[in-house]
């Protein structure tokens, strides 16, 4: 399929998810140090106040409503518990709760995020307003037993609010259990995910053989395929979605050094390419919450403003993927 057919039927999958379901009222992206981000136009220097409440989205399952801006904690949460990044990510997590934050997604397979996100969650005293997610990654029932057992552990924790299989592995064994976890009362809601396009028609297969609570895929300006499939079976099955690689893992950012924001940026409340990307993914009816990891306090703050405010109509999001085709 040629780029230009690839358009076409991206913008007119937005524009229908428009059309069928209301508006409510994070990949672990992560760019480094070095990172181009938000130059030249639009930087947010601060980590004050926001204006306007950080939107929300019902959980198909149960109708849980929880914010559209989370957390991913892969490459930025890797960190030494006794360094300055550790240090630093205090802050990131003050002002992603004080900002009206509470997803938080991690994984035993991100080195020590697990051990970071527990400790951090420990010291401020913000178990009780996170909604965290981990998964299972294991090849055997054994494993996946003691790899839950660790992560519990590592997490400072005795459950967790939503349990997923990593990447698909061991769907056979390590499904099963994520259910008997959750009937154990461990976790209230289970999913499955994935984070490339070559793994959507499989995603999608079991999303309908399995009907998880949730499902975590990737989906962004550049990369806008699932709009094409897990996003519409999501609203069909009514299945949560929880997106990762919004940033494309920092590389969008590098992309728009020299790159102004569209002329009615201003109108939608967008102010940096960050927020501009995270309201991309959040304007599609089907997303639940994105997830996108920063170890700094300011952009954490600026990814809050990505879920503030009016969001993107079907045009405004078909200019974008035209944008970055």
């Amino acid at each position: 399929m040629t780029r230009r057919r690839d358009f076409i039927a991206t913008a007119s999958l937005v524009a229908t998810g428009f059309a069928l379901a209301p508006l409510a009222a994070c990949s672990q992206d992560r760019p480094t140090a070095s990172t181009p981000r938000d130059k030249p136009v639009g930087a947010i220097a601060d980590v004050g106040p926001m204006a306007g409440a950080l939107l929300t989205r019902a959980i198909p399952s149960s109708g849980e409503q929880i914010p559209v801006i989370g957390v991913g904690t892969s490459g930025s949460y890797e960190v030494p518990l006794d360094s300055p990044e550790f240090t630093a990510l205090k802050d990131v997590m003050k002002v992603f709760f004080e900002g009206g934050g509470s997803v938080i997604d991690t994984s035993p397979n991100y080195s020590n995020a697990e051990d970071v996100v527990g400790a951090l969650l420990a010291d401020g005293g913000w178990r009780d307003k996170c909604f965290l997610a981990t998964k299972l990654a294991a090849d055997s029932r054994s494993a996946l037993e003691a790899q839950w057992a660790d992560s519990l552990r590592r997490l400072k924790t005795d459950k967790v609010e939503l349990l997923q299989v990593h990447n698909l592995r061991n769907m056979a064994e390590a499904m099963p259990y994520a259910r008997e976890l959750k009937a154990q009362g461990k976790t209230r809601y289970i999913g499955i995910t994935h984070y490339v396009e070559s793994g959507h028609a499989e995603t999608e297969r079991l999303m309908r053989a399995e009907k998880p609570d949730f499902v975590q895929i990737n989906y962004s300006v550049n990369a806008p395929q699932a709009a094409r499939t897990v996003l519409p079976a999501a609203q069909e099955l009514g299945i949560a979605v929880m997106v990762n690689r919004a940033f494309d893992d920092g590389k969008l950012f590098a992309k728009t050094r020299d790159m102004a924001l569209p002329a009615w940026a201003g109108a939608v409340g967008v102010s940096s390419w960050a927020q501009m990307f995270l309201k991309f993914v959040v304007s599609h009816p089907a997303v639940t919450v994105v997830i996108a990891a920063t170890g700094k306090p300011e952009r954490q703050s600026d990814n809050l403003k990505g879920g503030i405010g009016p969001l993107l109509d079907d045009d405004q999001q078909a200019e974008l993927v035209a944008l970055f085709a």
